[in-house]
């Protein structure tokens, strides 16, 4: 890769797409100086998204090395597509419909492996962290734990592009229609996939509710 970044270019298709990216986000624009041969650029947009690609990930294959590996994976595809990336969504739809493919992949080559980590956000409503003791007892550690390790394996048990959906919903806080591209269907038909996943959860964490 070039150490010095690529002086500006004067190619009418780049001012174009310029303009263009004007309209969208910050990450559009250092995508298509990449696409001009700028690898410090790439250098910046890997810094900026890897780690929420790789929870992502993580959440998705419940396997920390795995999630990284599938992050490099990720990241090289993107490299790779750089002559053809052209700006007509947000650069970041983009990377999270990469990012999906390389798991929903992953998933269904059967090499899938559970981690035993537990989540550590809020996942579905009605399912929050709530510790109030600043200092809680080991008692009330083990219940978190518990109750965590239980939201782990029912967004687990969800078919993958129902998990994909709500990963991304809850967790990315993507829009309905940056989701729908990630996962090439319809907003209806994201919405229709949030819908049955959220009333899988509600259903198997019903216990928790209270």
């Amino acid at each position: 890769m070039a150490l010095i970044p690529a002086q500006p270019s004067a190619n009418p298709r780049v001012k174009k797409d310029m303009e263009a990216v004007a309209a969208l986000d910050r990450d559009a624009e250092l995508m298509l100086r990449v696409r001009e041969g700028d690898d410090i650029s790439f250098a910046l947009l890997l810094e900026r998204h890897r780690g929420p690609v790789v929870h992502f990930l993580y959440r998705m294959v419940q396997n920390p090395s795995v999630s990284e590996e599938l992050a490099q994976e990720v990241f090289l595809r993107v490299y790779r597509s750089r002559a053809t990336y052209e700006p007509t969504a947000k650069f970041t739809t983009w990377l999270f419909r990469i990012a999906t493919h390389v798991a929903l992949n992953w998933v269904r080559d059967g090499k899938k492996e559970k981690g035993q980590e537990s989540l550590d956000e809020q996942v579905v409503d009605g399912v929050d962290r709530q510790v109030r003791d600043r200092q809680p007892t080991i008692e009330q550690e083990m219940l978190h734990q518990v109750k965590m390790t239980e939201v782990r394996q029912a967004i687990d048990a969800l078919p993958a592009k129902q998990r994909a959906a709500v990963l991304m919903h809850k967790y990315e806080e993507l829009e309905y229609a940056q989701i729908a591209r990630a996962l090439n269907c319809s907003e209806s038909a994201v919405k229709s996939l949030l819908f049955r996943a959220y009333e899988a959860l509600r259903s198997r964490l019903a216990h928790m509710a209270g």
